[in-house]
């Protein structure tokens, strides 16, 4: 038989002093030990306790089993260095052993034990302070055994026409098993003291090939574009490396989100002055079956958000979906990609989680023409994750898909393999002459998403993280084949978001407006949440003037137009999944838009969004959508971006004009001892308008007004 019983966090001394009463004192009138009828009806009641915080989603292993363990505890008033040295203290009397990494949150700490989880039960007032336990996670990546391509010569034609990127260049950042810099191909964009390792590494250098491969994707694209060009490549970002990862000297296991951190700061401080997007393509199996938050995924939340300290920076990431393993499953193509969540950290809200589609369909080897692939052109690719099983609550994930390359089965078993004209061309690792080599999966697509990042940087090097994420997205778009397999409608639209984000970037339209499509980039903070009282509620809110032409809109009348909206802001995270009820969210703040509707004067339109902004956001019933949006407000409330598309007449359009930017809840506001009400918090607006008409030239009009009112308030 066995019982749960609740007791209230922070209470769990009370429960167990029972049990110390029955072994250490006597009832006097009957001379039986105290609390001897409760006691002796119950077994192993530390290791019951035990249980009850056990979070993670795998068996809880046996009781005398050693094994690796994250154990969360909670914050008091005491410092973290205090509290932090306090646990230590307890477990090494209890004969533990901790490690000297940790992962500190508002109201958690994280450290590493390894231990039996009956030892465990030996630390003094454990359950005073325990809030979760959780199993370590190793992450892992997948590697390519591809037959490299001897291409010497075109190597060395391709390096008399290119130019190499200055030095104060934006950079791809590669979290992987280091570059071997001395690649002729990448060498003139990466310095050697920008080649960095963490602990357990040696050094910066790549003995695995992965890490190569990657950069050479990062820095050019497919390698095979330019070898087949006579074309001037002129590179704008470098490229820089920290090893965490290698297959020849595994990892010990760790707090990963401790080891990104350290990778993070060691590249700051070789380089301060550069903008920089991470490519992280290690991951882990486990930990990301319902997409709640690791310690590795709120880790990266943090850092993105600069929420370490005051004077941190913001940080752009990009992460790999993980891909379906071990290769022969891949035949099940797509029912497979369905039913296998992208990997642990993909549950970081304000990272770029990247999937992978294929446009490669084509065999061209002789040898294996008779070949079938498995996945369409412009499908996604037999080798990409998707949240589909996640719950409703968690963000849509991946956010955007790039090419990951295709697959092909084998005729002889029925295997699925990888095939090089089906995969893309990139640098090898080696000394010798076979300089080239194919990859793919998602690790690829994510080094291709990564320069992307560092491209729009070498263009606008001023702006904030925040928006180049916006942009990447703002610019996706769902092929005809991923519209076809998942049409208009609510479950096959919320299939979608979740197989393939929202699509496919496009860097041209994430670089540069054209006349008929403008695109407006508006970078603002606010301050969510002030004190009224005792309570925290919701403050400012932003209303923007779409500087949209009325006497162009007005020409047009009928004729359809679609302004496209995306908002992206980084949330700070607060995880722990123990205990989470409404008010206890793992989301600093929330922000969204909306737009005035035809007819609205601009007073009804602010009325209704402070009514918007005081409503329960976690409810999840779908209103009544009165404007003609893609996804709607339901549907695009998840996470910390969020993008829709309005369609209408243009003289709909020309009678809204007006875009409001408001706060919703989070623990900034709910958890009022912690003060972050005092907060400011920073977001990324980009909206475009666009028509088919080649006609229209919204872009001159656009500039024009602008330049009307900055003129006018020089002059005032």
């Amino acid at each position: 038989m066995m019982a749960t019983v609740f007791i209230p966090v922070g209470k769990e001394s009370i429960f167990l002093n029972a049990f110390e009463r029955y072994c250490f004192e006597d009832d006097p009138r009957s001379g039986k030990p105290k609390e001897k009828k409760l006691t002796e009806s119950i077994n192993h009641i530390r290791l019951a306790t035990i249980r009850s915080f056990w979070t993670d989603n795998h068996d809880m292993p046996k009781a005398v089993d050693d094994r690796n363990y994250e154990i969360w505890i909670r914050r008091s008033n005491n410092s973290r260095d205090d509290e932090i040295a306090g646990f230590k203290a307890r477990a090494n009397r209890a004969g533990i052993n901790t490690t000297d990494r940790s992962i500190v949150f508002p109201e958690r700490i994280i450290l590493l034990v390894t231990t039996s989880l009956e030892k465990l039960t030996q630390v003094e007032g454990l359950f005073e302070i325990l809030a979760e336990i959780r199993l370590a996670r190793i992450p892992n990546s997948e590697f390519l055994d591809l037959a490299p391509l001897d291409h010497i010569d075109f190597i060395n034609e391709l390096l008399i026409r290119t130019t190499p990127p200055p030095a104060t260049a934006p950079a791809v950042c590669h979290l992987d098993t280091g570059i071997q810099a001395g690649h002729p191909l990448l060498t003139r964009a990466i310095d050697a003291q920008h080649a960095l390792y963490v602990l357990p590494h040696r050094n910066g250098v790549d003995v695995d090939g992965h890490g190569t491969e990657m950069a050479g994707l990062a820095l050019y694209g497919c390698l095979n574009e330019h070898l087949n060009s006579t074309d001037p490549v002129i590179l704008g970002h470098r490229l820089e490396s920290v090893k965490i990862f290698s297959i020849q000297r595994a990892n010990d296991p760790d707090l990963y989100g401790e080891i990104t951190s350290q990778s993070m700061s060691q590249i700051e401080i070789a380089s301060s002055s550069v903008q920089r997007a991470f490519c992280l393509t290690v991951t882990s199996n486990d930990g990301c079956e319902e997409g709640l938050p690791s310690s590795w995924s709120a880790a990266i939340d943090g850092l993105c958000a600069g929420a370490e300290s005051e004077d941190a920076p913001r940080r752009l990431v990009c992460v790999s979906a993980g891909n379906i393993e071990p290769l022969t499953e891949r035949i099940n193509y797509p029912s497979i990609n369905a039913h296998r969540p992208v990997k642990d950290p993909n549950q970081a809200w304000n990272a770029i989680s990247v999937g992978a589609m294929t446009q490669k369909t084509t065999i061209n080897d002789p040898v294996v023409q008779h070949w079938n692939t498995i996945a369409e052109a412009d499908s996604l690719s037999p080798s990409s994750r998707t949240s589909t099983l996640w719950n409703i609550t968690w963000p849509f994930k991946p956010d955007i898909v790039m090419e990951g390359g295709n697959n092909a089965i084998y005729p002889a078993n029925g295997d699925a393999d990888f095939l090089d004209d089906l995969s893309l061309l990139t640098t090898r690792m080696g000394t010798g002459t076979a300089q080239l080599t194919t990859t793919g999966d998602t690790s690829a697509a994510t080094a291709l998403a990564s320069r992307y990042a560092a491209l729009i940087w070498s263009k606008y090097p001023k702006l904030w993280p925040e928006t180049i994420r916006a942009l990447l997205i703002h610019s996706a778009r769902w092929t005809d084949k991923m519209m076809e397999e998942f049409p208009d409608e609510k479950r096959k639209k919320v299939a979608r978001l979740r197989t393939y984000g929202y699509g496919v970037p496009n860097l041209t339209k994430a670089m540069s407006s054209v006349g008929n499509a403008a695109t407006m980039v508006i970078e603002e903070s606010l301050r969510p949440y002030h004190k009224v009282g005792s309570e925290i509620k919701t403050k400012h809110m932003h209303l923007h003037e779409l500087p949209w032409p009325n006497s162009v809109l007005t020409q047009l009348f009928d004729a359809d137009v679609t302004m496209r909206v995306t908002l992206s802001y980084f949330i700070e995270p607060n995880p722990g999944e123990r205990g989470w009820i409404r008010k206890h969210r793992y989301q600093s703040h929330g922000l969204r838009f909306d737009v005035k509707r035809p007819g609205e004067t601009t007073a009804e339109f602010q009325a209704r969004i402070s009514a918007e902004a005081q409503k329960d956001d976690d409810n999840e019933s779908s209103p009544a959508d009165e404007q003609k949006w893609t996804l709607g407000s339901w549907y695009r409330k998840k996470g910390s971006v969020h993008s829709d598309v309005w369609t209408g007449t243009a003289a709909d359009l020309a009678s809204s004009g007006v875009l409001a930017v408001y706060p919703v809840s989070g623990w900034w506001k709910e958890r009022k001892h912690l003060n972050c009400w005092e907060k400011d918090a920073r977001y990324s607006l980009v909206v475009s308008l666009e028509t088919d008409s080649e006609e229209v030239d919204f872009y001159t009009e656009i500039e024009l007004k602008i330049k009307s009112v900055i003129e006018t308030h020089i002059e005032s």
